[in-house]
């Protein structure tokens, strides 16, 4: 696969490289893959998820921590196009979470764009990643970390 080649995933082929399904499965799409570098997540975020029914009733904000897991599944869906795995079995366990800042409340009706970039790893043989993300709604900032995950692959 080519560095200049850009891809993209649909909810098809997400499920295909994540193992997260409902209500646990965050992003919609992944758009601008270009393998081993870098990539964009889209979350539609929408009223009817469940974390909204007691986060909080009376102003619904998606939890920080569900943006950097949203984050991580966008770097899981990258490893798995990068390396080739959308059929093989691939799970992804945060390994640390760095420099979280939160600097804009997401509400239902925004559209999240999980932007992330690799910052180590790159290779099937590397199960160690490191990645940065900056989550966005339009053109500002909502989150952003560092983030280090360990792949396993055909895990048993």
């Amino acid at each position: 696969m080519s560095d200049s080649q850009v891809l993209e995933a649909d909810i098809d082929e997400i499920q295909k490289i994540l193992p997260h399904r409902y209500p646990f499965l965050m992003i919609d799409r992944v758009t601008d893959i270009v393998p081993g570098q870098s990539a964009v997540g889209i979350k539609n975020v929408s009223i009817n998820e469940p974390h909204f029914q007691g986060h909080f009733p009376s102003k619904p904000i998606m939890p920080g921590v569900l943006i950097v897991e949203a984050m991580g599944q966008t770097g899981g869906v990258l490893v798995g196009k990068s390396v080739d795995l959308s059929e093989d079995d691939l799970l992804v366990y945060f390994m640390a979470m760095d420099k979280c800042k939160f600097r804009r409340m997401v509400v239902p009706g925004d559209r999240l764009e999980l932007h992330v970039t690799v910052k180590r790893g790159g290779s099937k043989k590397v199960k160690i990643w490191k990645f940065e993300g900056v989550a966005k709604v339009g053109d500002e900032i909502a989150a952003e970390a560092e983030f280090t995950a360990m792949m396993d692959i055909n895990p048993e």
